[in-house]
């Protein structure tokens, strides 16, 4: 088996628990390792024979990827195994944490479980955007959102939305979030956005400020395509996919749609979307005592 293993490298415990990680499943037979090189560099000590991903673009393989952090740390391993179709668990070491499985108390009996083949894959819906200049981003998908927003302090953006051809409104704000079910529960819960579970086939359009009180979230089925326009006062505006900016002339448009394959999660309890916003969010805890 061989499992790649990626971590948030600024975390004070990252090197000592990914060596507790590897020490454990050395154990448990004949186990390959597969490591970012700079979580590799923080615990080579332990990893001298294991293959190194220098950036996205390596070509590796794995049977599935480990993430430790929080979600951030998940969303950028999204990068690395998505057209791989490598499945992923998350290891919470965050603060909230939606994506990952597990915290670092419980991994290695999930580890366990995983290895006995006692555990399901839920597979998650992706965005991907394409640029009307023709040029290619590098991370052209998204597991949460795609991001447009002003790209400094200056005046709100008009942003000009088609969808499956057909105008629909013209935004008058500091930007709109395109987000996924998974994403529902991130930035665009921030803005006001709705929570869709995750099975959920949707897309959720949620602008950022917008200048009219009777503009509100959109949901529209996730084979739909959008079409975004933006005119910006300084001709610029930025686009973070997943947290990832870019910062694109405002006479490029965008093309969003459903991405033609997904992301592979692995699950090993029987908790669902439910407890995890009750846990989460603290839905149906009372505050008065």
């Amino acid at each position: 088996m061989t499992i790649a293993i990626f971590g948030n490298s600024h975390h004070e415990k990252i090197s000592l628990f990914v060596n507790q990680i590897i020490d454990f499943l050395q154990t448990k037979g004949d186990v390959d390792f597969v490591f970012e090189k700079k979580l590799f560099n923080l615990i080579s000590a332990h990893a001298l024979n294991y293959k190194i991903i220098n950036d996205c673009g390596e070509n590796f393989s794995a049977d599935l990827a480990i993430s430790i952090g929080g979600d951030g740390t998940f969303l950028k391993t999204t990068q690395y195994v998505a057209h791989r179709n490598i499945p992923i668990i998350g290891i919470n070491m965050g603060r909230l944490g939606f994506l990952a499985e597990t915290d670092e108390t419980e991994i290695f009996n999930t580890l366990s479980n995983i290895l006995a083949g006692n555990y399901t894959i839920e597979e998650r819906s992706l965005l991907q955007i394409t640029l009307s200049s023709g040029e290619v981003m590098e991370r052209n998908f998204a597991l949460n959102e795609i991001a447009i927003t002003k790209k400094d302090e200056s005046a709100m953006l008009n942003i000009a939305t088609s969808i499956n051809g057909e105008a629909v409104h013209t935004y008058l704000a500091d930007g709109l979030l395109i987000s996924t079910p998974t994403g529902s529960t991130a930035y665009s819960l921030s803005v006001g956005g709705p929570i869709a579970v995750p099975q959920a086939a949707v897309t959720l359009l949620s602008p950022i400020a917008s200048h009219s009180l009777n503009v509100r979230p959109l949901i529209i089925p996730d084979s739909w395509t959008i079409d975004l326009k933006i005119i910006s006062r300084n001709h610029s505006y930025m686009v973070a996919v997943d947290g990832r900016p870019n910062t694109l002339a405002d006479d490029i448009c965008l093309h969003i749609c459903k991405a033609d394959f997904t992301i592979k999660l692995i699950r090993c309890d029987e908790h669902t979307f439910f407890d995890t916003l009750r846990n989460k969010l603290m839905w149906g805890a009372d505050k008065r005592q």
